[in-house]
């Protein structure tokens, strides 16, 4: 038999492949022979995996051979009819290729392997009808992930190669993400060979925009879409490779990304370099679908936790990068999840501070303390990027923290440490918030902590609580003009305007417990400059934001207060006392100015003037820390605020402070300390051992009604201090002490302990009081017999139970 009968016994579909080879590997393919090939697989679809399986098999022959041309050109033709085949018919022809493609890549020459990635790339880019993931995908995920590991010498070749390998990742990505059988190629064992491989060729970009010094401000959207981009550039490449990626999970994979990402970073030390690991996760947060942004902030965090134990250096820049990518996560990040972060990042920062405590090596306490700062910085970036409404519920979660710990007072080393990072958090949520009404921006439930915590015995904290009211009732931004007191205003850049009614309100309500709060912080002998600066800001503060006409009773009554409180207190050195009289000078200019006060203004300058005679510059700004004064010269005649002095330039300023005063007393319990700064005379006391023989007579504050109950500083801040149970249980102990009295003691020793003294002050001052009511009366009512029934004594009338017989 002849050798061409041999070959017509051959089918058809072989002889048509045996055709496209020509004699000379070097002519390439035989293209008309390649046509009629194409037309009788269209024309024959049930022949394709017949075709593909022969070629495979021609191919292999080669590959054996080593003749590389004639395995190309079985390549081409795979590719030419891969991409003539309909989509109905592609699925008998993938296997056969796949196969083809396998056994190039398995073949030590780069070139085959860089041919097949070719392929199986345009494969990838073509639809079908009925997908389904080969098992031969895996063995292509770990080849083209070690594709990407290359390191040739020759920096071309290498280069060729690692391109090669990310195309063919990127080609297996975009043909099973979409896929029914997706959950494939998002298992771990696909994706802790994806992740790592594109990160290791993304390190190459980030080492060369970190020379141009780019690395950590750069938009990834921008980079992509900048000339810079080449297919010639692996690491771009490799950049757009995981953005397509990541862009493609959802919820269910969001974290089948992140772990693996987080591993290469730890197990290669890639967190030193900060700006890299920046510039990641930046991508990440840009290229993921925004309802899951939440889930990498939450997996940083989750990771921050589980890895405590790290060098405090490695756990700062991941906190660094927390905070640059955390604003991103903010505005998707709604109810719950905003406190879950808020209350993750509080609960890293008490975890530092205890493990600060505990380190006695001063760069380690260092490396904390920087962590912590970064820490706080995330948060302040989170919360810049809520609204408002979230704002505030943050920091009142913040205060929650610091209130629910131990009491303010007496805190351990420890305990202080905590409270001030807590302090800092609500300082930076605080610096990204923007006040419009005190009701929304401070409810007592928010207030009442803080005025709490502005008692603390430590004056970082009660600094730190100044500033947050810095923060929180500056709405003009005047704050930076206040920083040092002064009594020059009249060519200041103060920026007011006129009280709202909503904060009228708030100060009636809660403005005289305010006030009582800032001036029993000046009453800590531990007290700084920046402590007393800081409680005058707050008080100026108040009178440029919320104080009106309606309220300004209060804010005087405050700064008598003060004076007072200088005169007065046998804790306070005389450096402190001098500051204080110094402040209240300051605010009361500020009154004057704020509210064009001008009959008060000249009081003020009149006071000022006359310590600037007398040489009494220890009473004037600025604050000192030390004052090289005598006692005999501490506090001259005149120079001190006079009560009455003060209430006439008020009133002939317009203002009816002897209404206000009261119905701002009543409001608050303390309308009996108000008729008495008002109606009581004073006397100016110039000395403090005067005052300290005869302080009741010298304040005007001091008149009581039980003279002798403790009302001293301590026992206040006992009373303030005590828990409620302890409270009850004192008033237990009274009760039972005064039935046990009435029970064992004579009725004539009851009687005479019932019986006001005949020398009791008291008696003499009602005498008088109901004289002059009775007086009143007949002469209001003299010809008006209804009146008759006063004219009996009012004793009995109104106090039957003060007669014991």
């Amino acid at each position: 038999m002849c050798f061409n009968c041999l070959l017509r016994l051959k089918p058809r579909y072989k002889r048509l492949v045996d055709d496209i080879f020509p004699a000379s590997p070097q002519d390439g393919l035989v293209k008309s022979n390649m046509e009629k090939l194409m037309f009788y697989a269209l024309s024959s679809p049930e022949k394709l995996d017949r075709i593909g399986e022969y070629l495979y098999q021609k191919a292999s022959r080669e590959i054996t051979r080593k003749r590389c041309s004639y395995v190309k050109i079985a390549m081409e033709a795979m590719d030419q009819l891969l991409m003539a085949c309909h989509s109905q018919t592609i699925n008998l022809f993938v296997e056969s290729f796949l196969r083809m493609v396998q056994k190039l890549m398995e073949c030590p020459e780069y070139e085959l392997q860089i041919l097949a990635t070719q392929s199986f790339v345009r494969f990838a880019n073509i639809e079908e009808d009925t997908p389904s993931y080969h098992l031969r995908y895996d063995f292509f995920v770990s080849k083209f992930s070690s594709m990407c590991y290359n390191n040739t010498q020759e920096e071309e070749t290498r280069h060729r190669i690692r391109l090669a390998g990310i195309k063919g990742l990127q080609g297996v990505i975009r043909k099973t993400v979409n896929d029914d059988l997706v959950e494939n190629i998002w298992e771990s064992v696909h994706m802790d060979k994806i992740i790592p491989s594109l990160l290791y060729n993304m390190q190459n970009l980030s080492f060369k925009t970190e020379e141009e010094g780019t690395m950590e401000n750069v938009d990834p959207n921008e980079l992509l879409a900048c000339n810079r981009f080449e297919e010639k550039d692996p690491a771009m490449l490799a950049e757009a490779c995981f953005r397509e990626l990541v862009g493609r999970a959802s919820f269910g994979h969001v974290k089948s990304i992140i772990r693996p990402v987080l591993q290469h970073f730890d197990s290669l030390e890639l967190w030193a370099s900060k700006s890299f690991a920046i510039h990641c996760f930046r991508l990440i947060m840009f290229s993921i679908q925004s309802q899951y942004l939440y889930t990498v902030v939450e997996s940083l965090m989750i990771h921050l936790d589980e890895n405590s134990k790290l060098p405090s250096k490695i756990r700062t820049n991941v906190a660094e990068v927390l905070s640059k990518i955390i604003a991103i996560a903010a505005s998707e990040s709604v109810g719950p999840t905003v406190l879950e972060i808020i209350n993750s990042l509080l609960t890293n920062l008490r975890t530092s501070v205890t493990r600060q405590s505990t380190n006695t090596v001063s760069d380690a306490v260092e490396d904390e303390k920087l962590y912590q700062e970064a820490l706080i910085a995330a948060l302040g970036e989170f919360a810049a990027n809520l609204p408002d409404y979230q704002k505030i519920e943050i920091m009142m979660f913040i205060m929650s923290k610091i209130t629910n710990t131990k009491p303010i007072v007496n805190l351990s080393n420890v305990d202080n440490q905590i409270k001030h990072i807590c302090l800092k958090s609500l300082l930076i949520v605080c610096s990204k918030y923007s006040s419009i009404h005190m009701t929304a921006t401070l409810p007592q439930s928010f207030l009442d902590p803080l005025l709490r915590c502005s008692q603390a015995s430590d004056p970082q904290i009660r600094l730190l609580v100044q500033n947050v009211f810095h923060l929180l009732f500056d709405r003009h931004s005047n704050t930076s003009k206040l920083s040092k007191p002064t009594v020059e205003f009249s060519s200041s850049d103060i920026t007011y305007e006129k009280c709202s009614s909503s904060d009228v309100m708030f100060m009636r309500k809660y403005g005289p417990e305010v006030y009582s709060s800032l001036c029993d912080s000046l009453e800590h002998h531990n007290n700084t400059i920046d402590n007393i600066e800081a409680v005058y800001k707050t008080i100026a503060l108040l009178c440029i934001e919320l104080t009106s006409e309606e309220t300004i009773g209060d804010l005087l009554y405050a700064m008598v207060s003060i004076q007072d409180m200088a005169l007065t207190s046998t804790t306070l050195p005389n450096v402190l006392k001098y500051q204080l009289h110094t402040i209240v000078i300051c605010l009361l200019s500020l009154i004057a100015y704020v509210h064009s006060l001008r009959p008060v203004q000249d009081y003020v300058d009149k006071i000022i003037q006359t310590r600037r005679d007398l040489k009494a510059s220890h009473l004037l700004p600025e604050l000192c820390m030390h004052y090289e004064i005598s006692s005999e010269l501490a506090l001259p005649q005149g120079v001190l605020l006079d009560q009455n002095s003060l209430i006439e330039s008020v009133k002939e300023a317009g203002i009816d402070i002897v209404k206000l005063s009261s119905e701002a007393g009543k409001h608050n319990g303390l309308s009996i300390h108000r008729h008495s700064w008002v109606d009581v005379p004073s006397t100016t006391v110039t000395d403090f051992s005067i005052l300290e023989t005869n302080s009741s007579s010298s304040s005007p504050f001091v008149e009581r009604k039980y003279p002798n109950e403790d009302l001293t500083f301590e026992a206040m801040k006992r009373v303030m201090t005590e828990s409620h149970d302890t409270q009850r249980k004192n008033q237990a102990n009274r009760n039972a002490e005064i039935v046990n009295m009435y029970k064992t003691k004579p009725f004539d020793e009851l009687v005479k302990l019932s019986s006001p003294n005949e020398n009791d002050t008291i008696k003499y001052k009602l005498n008088e009081i109901f004289l002059k009511m009775n007086i009143d009366i007949r002469n209001s009512s003299k010809n008006d017999n209804t009146t008759k029934e006063y004219y009996k004594p009012v004793v009995e009338t109104l106090f039957p139970e003060c007669f014991v017989y």
